[in-house]
């Protein structure tokens, strides 16, 4: 079996590297189809699903906002029923990755995808990164947006995801030692991060 999992900081890259990853090895791609199997199981609407996807839009980003950068969760802002709510979404997102990765072969993008499958001995855990001067770059390529506008958005959603892992896992998505290959995707082409990654992946 081929199951990879990508995690990536904003600008680094796994938007791109992720299905071209998973067309390259010839297996499913999971990350776009999240929200919506998780609106369905929680009865909620995909509108609110994908906001609260990853945190980004949802009550961590919010928090990620307020609180300081070490991530701390669950302060005064958040109400029990926030915090009801946002750990079904967790779980049922961990169940619909554990479930997808029991099946077969697969790359899963975010959703601390590395700590859901710590345990799956079959797994290969990537993290894309790079400084963050030249993940800007790219994303003013692309989104065509200022530079204050992108900037601002790299750092609500580096920290939104942090606070992310930090809560539910007590991790530091940075954390090298979570990974089994840290890539900074800056410095190469998405092509050559993709052949380094299925490499690894073919080795394992």
């Amino acid at each position: 079996m081929t199951i990879v999992t990508v995690s990536a900081s904003y600008g680094a890259g796994g938007a791109e590297v992720g299905p071209r990853l998973a067309e390259r090895l010839g297996v499913p791609f999971l990350d776009r189809a999240i929200p919506a199997r998780v609106a369905e199981r929680l009865a909620i609407p995909l509108e609110e699903a994908t906001a609260r996807d990853e945190s980004i839009g949802g009550l961590f980003s919010r928090m990620a906002t307020m609180l300081a950068p070490m991530g701390q969760a669950f302060g005064a802002s958040a109400t029990p029923q926030d915090a009801l709510d946002e750990h079904a979404f967790r779980r049922t997102t961990e169940a619909i990755i554990r479930e997808h990765a029991a099946a077969g072969d697969l790359v899963v993008l975010g959703r601390a995808g590395a700590l859901v499958l710590r345990d799956d001995p079959r797994a290969l855990h990537v993290r894309l990164d790079g400084p963050r001067e030249r993940r800007i770059e790219p994303a003013l390529r692309i989104t065509g947006e200022n530079r204050g506008t992108v900037e601002r958005r790299l750092d609500a959603t580096d920290r939104a995801r942090e606070a992310y892992v930090r809560h539910f896992y007590g991790c530091d998505p940075r954390d090298p030692a979570l990974y089994h290959l840290v890539i900074d995707s800056t410095t190469l082409p998405p092509a050559t991060v993709v052949h380094v990654i299925a490499a690894a992946s073919a080795g394992r």
